[in-house]
């Protein structure tokens, strides 16, 4: 434990805990703490300015990042038919309906993402309590229930992140892995803050992009200035 604990404070060194770093600087900050021995992965935190207890403050969303996560997700798809046979020539790893849900029901759950058709919804209600808590129940606002399987599918592998704002207004999402370099990283983090910005609710007042944070899995957090990892057009209103 003091070996890790000395590799925590040792990647804290240089990093101000107060200071609002250009995104830039931001990223090699983060890129130069990642020294696991494992590719880590790159998180983006934004603090907002809703109070998601109101139906009027809701920010959910999907994008598909450009230059993808870096993580190979495993795809379940609820269909029947030609839907089951569209979804395995698209790539899912796990398609079935009945017996796929006695599968999740019995505790394995062998996938990161979940797609449905709209007709398999009554059937994939059932495992609300299931899927629900882990962020894994489809749904037509991000694209995972739908007729298109295809495209789902293909989204989902390509890169494509949901997001969702937790209790205490803030979004949290995987932008990439360390070793893309800053270029893809700053691609990456850019479209994730534009999907949020697109996603903001009426209901949210004043400043709504209020703080945004970087990390690698294993580093310490990285305060960046809103302003830089916004988009011409973009504003934290």
């Amino acid at each position: 434990m003091a070996h890790v604990g000395k590799r925590i404070k040792k990647s804290r060194e240089g990093v101000e805990r107060t200071k609002l770093y250009v995104l830039e600087e931001a990223i090699k900050l983060v890129a130069e703490r990642a020294t696991s021995k494992f590719d880590e992965t790159v998180e983006i935190a934004m603090n907002l300015g809703v109070d998601p207890k109101h139906a009027d403050q809701m920010v959910r969303g999907v994008v598909n990042l450009p230059h993808g996560t870096g993580r190979v997700l495993r795809v379940a798809v609820f269909a029947r038919g030609a839907k089951a046979d569209e979804a395995r020539a698209a790539g899912a790893d796990v398609v079935g309906a009945e017996d796929l849900v006695t599968i999740v029901q019995g505790g394995t759950i062998d996938f990161d993402r979940c797609i449905a058709t709209p007709d398999m919804m009554p059937l994939v209600g059932r495992l609300g309590k299931v899927l629900g808590p882990r962020g894994l129940m489809p749904n037509p606002k991000v694209g995972t229930v739908t007729m298109d399987v295809t495209s789902a599918v293909k989204a989902s592998k390509g890169g494509a992140v949901e997001f969702r704002v937790e209790k205490a207004g803030i979004v949290q999402g995987s932008v990439g892995k360390a070793s893309f370099g800053g270029e893809k990283l700053i691609e990456n983090i850019k479209a994730f803050v534009d999907a949020v910005a697109k996603a903001k609710p009426t209901g949210s007042k004043g400043t709504y992009i209020q703080r945004v944070a970087l990390s690698s899995t294993m580093g310490p957090g990285v305060k960046v200035e809103p302003s830089t990892v916004m988009t011409v057009g973009q504003t934290g209103a």
